[in-house]
């Protein structure tokens, strides 16, 4: 019997559309009876990822990713299961129950975690009222300072921390558990004391994409020996690494119009700058160094990024480290260029938002941008630095994605340096240089599978996708060497029995994510475009992977009786045995 968890997913699934969901975060192209799109999940120039739609599944061929409705939208919003159930849920506009819901493994964690966010929404709500307080006389003259306007105050809920005890004595008589409080990292303990992480500080709120606090930032207002800006403790429900500040706004507003670019800039203060001046279309990494993670939530949203960080040295030089990570994740990147000191937050206020757009026109793709760093790192009035230059130079252009981009750019080092082409171009496809390394790609899906396990996938799949050669030969005549095989053969044979359809998607809740199990699962998915499974070199395949299975499983039989003869002591049994072996050894000579 269905328990009242199995009862609403199953609602909840035919409810929506798989092809639909997916078309909300990237275009899909139909060929056939599958939707098709680069990968999500790593960067392809080609089409590999599949949906189908009318089993509701989707399945990768060239990472091999593959999952239901759920697993789609955990991992491309980068959220747990029950976050996951909620998003569909109030697309499918259907409310959530609150009970019987969790195993008995996850509850604790659960309510672990709904426990923080309420503690960090209590807390956001507390700054709020202290910077609306009137006390806050510090924290509202630096807001006025950096003229940041009202409403971008609301917007962003911008609060203050008056001091380091209040927030501590305000949860605890909300009746909060103090290592829940530690836990959430708005407080620290230290010797007994409980105090406010980010005391007498301007308040930042981090939320993410389900508009959740999950985190703040803070900037002192006073000369401290340690840096202006802090965020609260990694936790449970906060990962720099995995976060963006604004990516709530973002989502909204790509659910209102087309979000063709993002513009990244380092911290709090230039992202409510922009914001304010119309660019909405801005997130922030906090200051921390990009992740991968990072470049892929971005991805969701836009394929062209604009990275806007300070235009100062460090600036330069972050840009030039983080840059490749978005390459590598296949967005197209554009650089911004600021005047010599000024991030995006001093353009705002001293040129405003006509001149931020300006520098936004004067873009530069990635690999001009690290040519124009290289040249002030340089002096090229001295003979050996120019030689540096132009050896190092020469391998940036190396990177270009075609002749005539190596061509064009070789024309600034020409102009640079004074070096004739011919020569720059000698030095370009010689050896001395390194190599020209390939453009980075997933790891290849290792596959170490024994003969006998590929020969079982193969006819497995013929099963479960219904092609025509399995037609003549009975499953349950086929014995299959794995386990995770004759599940499948089980549910397909069940599925008959009961006169149903077998539905592909429906094996996702047999086996546990990240498993050896679902990796097989998935490896078996590889045949499900059905071509491999047509035709008569297929036809002859399958047949001989029946035989082969057939063969091997007579063999292991016969060595098992072996076995069992040799160590069998009564006369009768032994000749017994004797005959079962000798019908089998001549079962396999047929």
């Amino acid at each position: 019997m269905a328990t009242e968890m199995q009862e609403y997913l199953a609602a909840l699934k035919s409810k929506l559309n798989l092809a639909e969901v997916a078309a909300s975060y990237f275009s899909l192209e139909k060929k056939g009876t599958n939707y098709w799109a680069c990968c999500p999940f790593h960067h392809e120039k080609t089409p590999s990822f599949a949906i189908n739609e009318q089993d509701q599944y989707y399945h990768c061929f060239g990472c091999g990713e593959s999952g239901d409705i759920f697993k789609f939208v955990r991992e491309i919003e980068n959220v747990g299961f029950m976050d996951a159930v909620k998003i569909l849920a109030e697309r499918a506009k259907m409310p959530v129950p609150q009970t019987g819901f969790d195993e008995r493994r996850t509850v604790e964690l659960k309510r672990k975690r709904d426990n923080i966010l309420k503690i960090l929404n209590d807390t956001a709500h507390f700054y709020l009222n202290n910077l609306n307080s009137g006390n806050a006389k510090e924290h509202v003259d630096y807001i006025l300072k950096r003229k940041i306007p009202a409403n971008m105050v609301r917007k962003f809920g911008l609060g203050a921390s008056l001091d380091f005890y209040s927030l501590p004595q305000y949860l605890l008589k909300k009746g909060y558990d103090p290592k829940d409080m530690v836990d959430s990292g708005v407080v620290n303990s230290a010797d007994g004391k409980l105090t406010d992480a980010q005391g007498g500080r301007l308040i930042f709120p981090i939320i993410n994409s389900m508009d959740e606090v999950v985190a703040f930032g803070g900037r002192a207002l006073k000369k401290v020996d340690f840096g202006k800006y802090r965020n609260t403790k990694e936790t449970m429900v906060f990962s720099k690494g995995k976060t963006l500040y604004n990516i709530n706004l973002l989502k909204k507003l790509k659910r209102e119009q087309t979000v063709r670019e993002v513009i990244i800039v380092e911290g709090y203060m230039d992202t409510l700058s922009l914001y304010g001046a119309g660019f909405k279309n801005v997130v922030a990494n906090m200051g921390t160094s990009l992740t991968p993670d990072q470049a892929r939530l971005i991805k969701r949203y836009a394929d062209t990024v604009y990275v806007s960080y300070d235009g100062d040295g460090a600036g330069e030089k972050a840009n030039v480290r983080g840059l490749d990570i978005f390459k590598r994740e296949g967005l197209n990147i554009r650089v911004v260029p600021l005047p010599e000191g000024l991030d995006p937050d001093d353009v705002i206020v001293q040129r405003g938002a006509d001149g931020y757009k300006k520098c936004l026109e004067a873009a530069m793709p990635l690999i001009d941008y690290k040519l124009k760093v290289l040249r002030k790192k340089f002096d090229l009035s001295n003979t050996e630095q120019k030689r540096n230059y132009e050896r190092e130079a020469i391998a940036v252009i190396r990177t270009a994605e075609s002749a005539a981009e190596q061509e064009d750019l070789l024309k600034e080092v020409h102009v640079a340096t004074g070096f004739t082409i011919e020569a720059l171009k000698r030095d370009l496809y010689s050896d001395d240089i390194e190599e020209k390394q390939p453009e980075a790609a997933p790891p290849a899906r290792k596959d170490t599978a024994t003969a006998e396990k590929r020969a079982s996938r193969f006819v497995i799949s013929a099963y479960l996708f219904g092609a025509k050669i399995s037609e003549e030969c009975n499953i349950e005549d086929v014995p299959f060497c794995d386990e995770v095989h004759q599940i499948i053969a089980d549910y397909i044979k069940s599925k008959k029995l009961m006169e149903e359809r077998v539905q592909p998607s429906e094996l996702f809740e047999f086996f546990e994510e990240n498993s050896a199990e679902y990796e097989e699962l998935c490896r078996i998915l590889d045949y499900c475009d059905g071509e491999k499974l047509n035709g008569l070199v297929a036809e002859k395949y399958f047949n001989d992977c029946v035989k082969k299975l057939r063969a091997i499983h007579t063999d292991k039989q016969i060595e098992a009786l072996k076995n069992l003869i040799a160590t069998q002591t009564d006369g009768e049994k032994r000749k017994a045995l004797t005959v079962q072996l000798q019908n089998l050894i001549a079962s396999k000579k047929k």
